[in-house]
């Protein structure tokens, strides 16, 4: 006999490696809700919105690098999914969404909640198809998996609500292994690369999210060419604060005087990063650029020549390529000159004492209690920006929304993050605002007894776009927050919850928290501080 379809979709899941699935019980997926509760190799969590369910996902994918997988039903459980799979869309996180359609008789009829679920997920799947046949299951996933994986892109199928349950005789079968090897090029094809960073006397590398298995090879490439090291948010936990050249980042956040050294540099490196934040950047500099997406990640950025690779098969030819250039100590000087200055203003900022507390002070008392291979899951807003402007990291990971940069990413990622990485320590850090977003799946923390902890800045406002609208001298509208008492909340969701109001107080609820068993929360009274880098 053969399986049904929903079978063979889950064995052919777990031939990738796929633990769980995540996504809200809905009337057209019922078949493929079926077949996991007669099965243990892959778990359905069940979230309380289908946006959660898609960032849970795209949080995976971007910690682990592995294909993550959510699913929803059709119409409105499709549309909820769009938030988060703009995220991993972003990212660039290998996330396949599996969404019910209408039967197939039905499809393309004025049948209640019937979409075009292809025009629907176009602007962000590279791939996305309707299933027509049974038989077709394992080739459709096969190739939406295979390009989710090598181009670390959203797919997504969608498939009609009475091909579930319907018995195919195909079977699952495992993708191709695949070997990665160097790239095709050779030291000598990177000759014209060396001779122009030969003639650097100012360089300065830009890492990014893409570095991230490069780390140490950009420390090597840096003190060999002697050039200094900015971050992108994305490359945040790359480096430890200890670095040498490490300036940290540029942009709504980071060093403040980072960005005087970047416009100073007449020869950029951009190190697994699409990122250039115009009005902080140098107008002159002669730009190199490496990327495996080459293609899109130089859009709007004038490079002068763009690499096709990975950044750790790259770095390494780059500095053989450079061996015997002599680095220019004035320059170095000046890199050292604007690291330790920028040391004693963070230390300062961290010990601002304020009433409500300062952000500066709650990001350094964060420092201060976190595991140093913690994972940090921070929200979209103006605890992005303090956390970047502030925390001194040693060898955090950080997961954050980076080009989408949607509000309510903080907790689901907490939620993916301790289920794939148990043994570590999760923190999510979040505004006020964000958390309110997806403050229903506090429960589901409390439903699969995480060990996670949600730390609030709580200070009543969206305070980075009361900040913009203040410095562009307009009236604020809708920027006041009608928040609840959270500890209240978190309690009556069976967390462990601690409410800050005093300094003396800031440390030790953190550490309580953190060590306390199960969810926990801390509530903290913040500043409406005005973020000194706001235009």
């Amino acid at each position: 006999m053969g399986k049904t379809v929903a079978e063979v979709i889950l064995d052919q899941l777990s031939y990738y490696g796929v633990k769980r699935i995540y996504g809200v019980t809905g009337d057209t997926i019922i078949g493929l809700l079926d077949a996991l509760a007669k099965q243990d190799k892959i778990q359905f969590i069940a979230v309380k919105h289908e946006s959660v369910a898609a960032f849970m996902a795209s949080a995976e994918a971007k910690l682990t690098g592995k294909l993550a997988v959510c699913t929803s039903t059709m119409g409105p459980g499709a549309t909820n999914l769009l938030n988060g799979l703009g995220d991993a869309y972003a990212d660039r996180a290998p996330v396949l969404a599996l969404t019910g359609q209408a039967p197939l008789n039905k499809i393309g009829t004025d049948f209640q909640q019937y979409v075009d679920q292809q025009e629907l997920f176009k602007p962000f799947a590279t791939y996305s198809a309707n299933l027509a046949s049974e038989d077709a299951i394992v080739e459709l996933l096969q190739k939406a998996t295979q390009i989710s994986l090598q181009q670390r892109a959203v797919t997504h199928l969608s498939i009609p609500k009475d091909l579930f349950e319907k018995e195919t005789q195909v079977e699952a079968r495992p993708l191709p292994k695949v070997i990665e090897g160097a790239e095709t090029f050779q030291s000598e094809d990177l000759t014209e690369v060396a001779s122009l960073m030969k003639t650097a006397k100012s360089p300065m590398i830009l890492a990014g999210a893409g570095a991230w298995k490069a780390n140490e090879a950009v420390i090597s490439l840096s003190e060999l060419w002697g050039a200094g090291i900015i971050t992108s948010f994305g490359g945040k936990g790359l480096f430890e604060e200890t670095t040498p050249y490490l300036l940290q980042g540029i942009g709504e956040g980071g060093n403040p005087h980072a960005s005087e050294a970047f416009k100073e540099a007449d020869v950029v490196l951009l190190a697994g990063v699409s990122w250039w934040p115009e009005g902080y950047v140098p107008e002159k500099a002669r730009i190199i650029q490496i990327d495996t997406h080459i293609e899109s990640a130089s859009s709007g950025i004038p490079v002068e020549i763009a690499i096709k690779g990975k950044t750790e098969q790259v770095i390494p030819l780059l500095q053989k390529a450079i061996t015997g250039y002599e680095p220019n100590t004035e320059w170095l000087n000046r890199i050292e000159q604007i690291k330790i200055k920028w040391a004693n203003e963070n230390e300062q900022e961290g010990k601002i004492t304020d009433h409500p507390l300062h952000p500066s002070r709650i990001v350094r008392a964060i420092e201060r209690s976190v595991a140093e291979d913690a994972i940090l899951t921070i929200d979209t807003g103006d605890v992005t920006v303090w956390m970047n402007r502030n925390f001194r990291q040693s060898k955090q990971t950080i997961l954050f929304s980076g080009y989408w940069r949607s509000m309510g990413f903080g907790l689901p990622a907490a939620i993916a993050a301790k289920m794939e990485k148990p043994d570590k320590q999760v923190i999510a850090i979040v505004g006020d605002g964000g958390l309110e977003m997806t403050l229903a799946d506090l429960l589901t923390a409390t439903r699969y007894n995480l060990d996670i902890t949600v730390i609030v800045f709580n200070n009543g406002a969206l305070q980075m776009e009361s900040d913009k609208i203040q410095a562009a001298g307009l009236k604020e509208e809708g920027t006041d927050l009608t928040n609840p008492d959270f500890v209240k909340v978190a309690e009556a969701c069976s967390w462990t919850a601690f409410g800050v109001e005093e300094e003396g107080e800031l440390e030790s609820a953190i550490q309580n928290a953190i060590r306390t068993a199960g969810p926990s929360l801390v509530n903290v009274l913040t500043a409406q501080a005005f973020f000194p880098e706001t235009e």
